[in-house]
């Protein structure tokens, strides 16, 4: 046996994220072929055309006139006051829930997620969410001894699984007393998928239901990293005024990010927003995150913090982001149209898409479909139970075009298979 020195709780697999190893791929067939001859289809970032990373102007104009100090300086523990109410602004837009909200800021929306596992549920835990979803759920949860446990995300008809939902629901609170579950919406990763308000209704007048047992503790996590790119920003964000008056045994918390909607991938700047009808829920909310704040990164970036709260205290800076955002999201739509629209050109099945960065499509082979594809100059992501697409990250032409390759892939791998029997 080989000496090993890290502790029994650190021994980790030594491989590499599938998803950078692929996007390293794709830039150097990229160097060796050229851009237009590959579509590079891995990264969940927003790119332009000719695959270079979208920063806006608004976002970053008011970085560079921040004063060097402003920049620099340390951040309170639990994030800026200025930046804590710009947060809610920004995300609940007008929508805010009935009840008391304490905001506390987080390295990214990762950060809010890792925050919140941590708090809010016990080592050996099972969190749940859905089958499709964005595999740092489970390496965080993973980290922090606690477990995955899934709900099948769509039903026949391709809408949400209220029943999957339900029953798996019931299983863990029954077992453990406690339940801490995340649901991603809208603009789900990777399906792209949005829990529409009267599915929202369903999922609340169950978790309701019980919460009759006040013994059982519910955190209900909604992660909306991808909120800023749903085609309509005030419909989209309804379903927050869902979350208030809601029993004092349920806790909602809103994963939020700077990453997507204001292109500020690597400042890491996001925040926990912790809803509850029970003033002593929410401080105890507030404090108990404070307290791993200080515990793991002390405090979050100053400068990004700045970022947000200049721009929304200025209407006319506010205004002019939203514009420009806008324009991209108008960009996003018709790829993701484009991609969609030529997946049923071809009878390429895709899991059903309504907003976001990503398209899925199911097949038994994720791996061996995606080497396939790398031979025809097309890099995307395998999944467990499928393939992701970052329409985000491709021009529109390359969306339209990207279906057919993935079709005739599909069908040369069924052959092989079909031979080697």
């Amino acid at each position: 046996m080989k000496l090993s020195m890290v502790a029994d709780h650190a021994r980790w697999p030594r491989e590499n994220d599938i998803i950078f190893n692929l996007s390293e791929r794709a830039q150097k067939a990229e160097q060796n072929i050229g851009k237009e001859n590959v579509i590079n289809a891995t990264i969940g970032a927003l790119m332009d055309d000719d695959g270079k990373l979208i920063t806006m102007n608004s976002v970053f104009e008011q970085l560079k006139s921040l004063p060097n100090n402003e920049i620099s300086a340390y951040a309170s523990i639990a994030g800026q006051d200025d930046y804590k109410e710009a947060v809610k602004k920004v995300c609940f837009q007008g929508n805010d829930p009935d009840g008391y909200v304490r905001v506390v800021a987080s390295p990214g929306g990762s950060g809010a997620i890792k925050l919140a596992m941590w708090n809010y549920t016990n080592p050996k835990d099972v969190i749940l969410t859905s089958d499709w979803y964005w595999s740092p759920y489970g390496i965080i949860g993973e980290e922090a001894g606690r477990g995955v446990a899934n709900y099948k995300l769509f039903n026949d008809e391709g809408k949400f699984n209220i029943e999957s939902f339900k029953s798996k629901f019931k299983e863990i609170i029954d077992k453990q007393g406690n339940i801490f579950t995340i649901i991603n919406t809208p603009g789900h990763n990777p399906t792209g998928y949005t829990v529409s308000d009267d599915e929202w209704d369903e999922i609340l007048d169950f978790v309701k239901e019980v919460a009759n047992d006040e013994s059982k503790k519910i955190v209900l996590f909604i992660d909306v990293a991808y909120i800023d790119f749903v085609k309509d920003d005030i419909a989209s964000r309804k379903f927050f005024k869902k979350f208030g008056n809601l029993p004092e045994n349920i806790l909602s918390i809103v994963g939020f990010s700077m990453s997507k909607g204001f292109t500020a991938y690597g400042m890491r700047m996001g925040a926990a927003i912790g809803i509850s009808s029970n003033e002593d829920m929410a401080e105890e909310f507030y404090y108990s995150l404070m307290h791993s704040c200080r515990a793991n990164w002390s405090n979050c970036n100053r400068g990004a913090m700045s970022i947000l709260s200049h721009l929304i205290a200025d209407e006319k800076k506010y205004a002019e982001y939203k514009i420009e955002k806008n324009q991209y999201k108008d960009m996003l739509v018709k790829r993701a149209e484009a991609f969609v629209q030529g997946a049923k050109e071809v009878n390429l099945e895709t899991l059903p898409y309504r907003d976001g960065f990503f398209v899925s499509i199911p097949c038994n082979n994720p791996k061996e479909i995606c080497e396939a594809l790398t031979k025809e100059n097309l890099y995307l992501v395998p999944l467990k139970m499928g393939l992701r697409f970052a329409v985000c990250a491709v021009s529109e032409e390359k969306c339209k075009k990207a279906p057919k390759i993935i079709k005739e892939v599909f069908e040369k791998v069924k052959s092989l298979d079909t031979t080697s029997v």
